[in-house]
C-alpha cells in the first residue's frame, strides 16, 4: 500500500468518526454516549479511534470545531451576500432561521455543550466560550456598521433573541419562532435608525 493510500485510508477513517460523533453528540448529548457506540456505527476499532483523538474529550473537542467552522462559513457568507450592512445582518438572522427549520434540529450545539459541562475551567466549556465570543464580536462589528451608535448593547441583544430561537426552535413551531426571531432583528436594525432621524427632526424645531 502506497504513502499516499494510507493517508487516504487514515483521512477517511477519522472524518468517518467525527461525522458519527457530531450525529449522535447532537442528536442524543454527549454525556450519553460512549466510546463503544461511536465506534460501533463508525465501523472502526477502538484502536483507530484512539490513533486519531486520544480521548473522547479530544473528539468532542473537533466536534465542536467543525460546528464552528460551519458556522463561521454561514456568516461568511451572509456577509458576502450584500454589500449593505443591513442585508448582511438579515443575512446572519436568516442563516440561523434556516437551522432552526431544518430537519433534526436539536438547539445549538454550543450551549448544549455548555450545559454538560458546565465548569467554566473545563477544556469543552473554554472552547464554548470561545465560539460564543466570536459570534458576538461578528455580530456587534456587523452592526456597527449600520448607524454610527455604538454597537455593543445591539449585539448582545442579537445574541440573546438568537439564544431564546434557537432553545425554543425545538420545542414550538420552528416558522413561528423564526418569524419572531427575525421580527427581532427588525426590530434591533430599527432602533439603530432612530438616533440619526431624531436628530434630524429635531434640528428644525430648535432652530424655530
Amino acid at each position: 500500500m502506497s504513502r499516499s493510500t494510507e493517508r487516504g485510508n487514515v483521512s477517511e477513517a477519522r472524518t468517518r468518526l467525527l461525522n458519527t460523533a457530531t450525529r449522535i453528540f447532537y442528536a442524543e448529548g454527549i454525556h450519553s454516549v460512549g466510546i463503544d457506540r461511536i465506534v460501533a456505527e463508525a465501523q472502526v476499532t477502538r484502536a483507530t479511534l484512539y490513533r486519531h483523538f486520544a480521548s473522547k474529550e479530544e473528539l468532542v473537542l473537533a466536534y465542536l470545531g467543525q460546528a464552528d467552522q460551519a458556522i463561521r462559513g454561514q456568516v461568511a457568507a451572509a456577509q458576502a451576500s450584500s454589500p449593505s450592512p443591513n442585508d448582511q445582518v438579515r443575512a446572519v438572522a436568516r442563516s440561523i432561521t434556516d437551522g432552526i427549520q431544518s430537519a433534526g434540529f436539536r438547539g445549538c450545539a454550543f450551549l448544549n455543550a455548555a450545559a454538560e459541562y458546565s465548569d467554566p475551567a473545563h477544556p469543552i466549556h473554554q472552547a464554548v466560550l470561545t465560539h460564543r465570543q466570536w459570534f458576538l464580536d461578528t455580530v456587534t462589528d456587523l452592526l456597527a456598521q449600520t448607524s454610527e451608535a455604538t454597537a455593543d448593547a445591539a449585539g448582545r441583544h442579537f445574541i440573546m433573541l438568537r439564544d431564546g430561537a434557537m432553545a425554543a426552535g425545538c420545542l414550538f413551531d420552528p416558522k413561528l419562532v423564526s418569524d419572531t426571531f427575525l421580527h427581532g432583528i427588525e426590530g434591533i436594525l430599527k432602533a439603530r435608525s432612530i438616533p440619526e432621524l431624531t436628530s434630524n427632526a429635531a434640528a428644525p424645531a430648535a432652530q424655530s
